[in-house]
């Protein structure tokens, strides 16, 4: 019988916890701020997937929460000391893409997890190096979710919520 993986390590019970390569850092660093984020978007995400009606829509998250696995290990990746893996980059087709369905296409809990990410990304980037196409990405994917949830009150015949100016 095989061994199994144990879910618990004990390493981290001192509030330091290991990057793709090894290093280790503190559990409030921003880089963990950063990927933890994206974490909870791609959770987020994954609840939004079980709402959408159309196979279009639901291929595309599915693929968003791929490349979101990508942005994480972007981002918990210190290249300082650890080649980056080639499945760990946003590449321009990848922006490209949520471009395009951004056209066509909100979810507002994802749009605004989404936008914390890419704060705390910014962030990130201010304090480490971070390829503009992890932002792009993550920028991007908070213009589809917008679109995305507008399409989705549209579908449910739901009104959108307007501000209204008049109540002060």
């Amino acid at each position: 019988m095989a061994k199994k993986s144990l879910i618990y390590t004990r390493t981290g019970d001192k509030g330091k916890t290991s990057l793709v390569g090894g290093t280790r850092v503190s559990k409030t660093h921003i880089r963990l701020e950063a990927y933890g984020t994206v974490d909870e978007l791609n959770s987020q995400l994954g609840l939004l997937y079980t709402y959408l009606m159309e196979e279009e829509d639901r291929k595309l998250i599915l693929w968003v929460q791929h490349k979101l696995f990508s942005v994480g290990s972007y981002l918990a990746t210190d290249q300082e000391n650890t080649t980056l893996r080639i499945e760990s980059q946003i590449a321009d087709e990848d922006i490209l893409r949520l471009e395009q369905a951004i056209d066509e296409a909100d979810s507002q809990v994802c749009r605004t997890v989404c936008r914390r990410a890419e704060r705390r990304i910014l962030s990130m980037a201010g304090e480490c190096e971070v390829t503009e196409n992890v932002s792009a990405f993550v920028n991007r994917l908070s213009d589809y979710l917008f679109v995305l949830a507008r399409k989705m009150n549209l579908l449910a015949n739901t009104d959108e919520i307007y501000w209204d100016k008049s109540c002060i």
